[in-house]
Formats: structure tokens, sequence, C-alpha cells
């Protein structure tokens, strides 16, 4: 239990400022959440790796995890993107973006483990 728990910590902390940095050197202006969701995708499973290597109650996430991972960060920056047309009375702009996609991608690869 104690290693999930550092696993999810690792995947917030270094999920975000990873994705972040990654993402300073890409350019790409109007599509830029979808391929923030590919890059937090990535990372996050890329973590679960490592911590898999380091951490004795994790287990080594298998490609099925990261296409999780990646429908459900891609799920969440379409929501952001598209959502405001479709239901307005919904309020997105209390949540940032990237928040949403990295939570998505993050819950996506925890539902598969």
């Amino acid at each position: 239990m104690l290693g999930r728990l550092v696993l999810l910590l690792l995947q917030i902390v270094v999920g975000w400022f990873g994705t972040v940095t990654i993402m300073s050197y890409i350019k790409f202006g109007q599509f830029r959440l979808f391929i923030f969701a590919l890059v937090a995708a990535i990372v996050v499973f890329l973590i679960g790796i490592i911590s898999a290597q380091i951490l004795k109650e994790v287990g080594t996430p298998s490609s099925h995890t990261l296409s999780w991972a990646l429908v459900f960060a891609l799920i969440a920056a379409a929501l952001w993107t598209f959502g405001p047309q479709f239901l307005a009375d919904i309020p997105w702009g209390r949540v940032r973006g990237e928040y949403a996609v990295l939570a998505g991608a993050i819950l996506g690869y925890t539902i598969k483990r």
C-alpha cells in the first residue's frame, strides 16, 4: 500500500515537472493540450516502470497500461478543448487543462493496474 502511495506521489510531482519541461521544447499552438496528453501519458508510464524496479510493492506496468493512460489523458484533453462549446454550464476554467490531462493519465494508469 505504501509503495502505491509513493508511486502516486511520484507520478503527480515528477509527472508534472517532467511533462512541463518536455513541453517547453515542443511548440504546437492549437494542438498543445493533445500533445501535452501524449507526453504526460508517456512520462507517467515511465515513472511506473522506474518505480517498479525500485519499489517492491509496485508491479511492472504493461503496454496496456500505457494505452489506458493515453486514452484517459486524450479524453481529458478533448473535454477541456471542446467541452465549453457543448457543455457551457460546467465551469471549465476553474481547473487548468494541463492539470486535468495529467490527472487523466494517472487515472488511466491506476485503473489498468
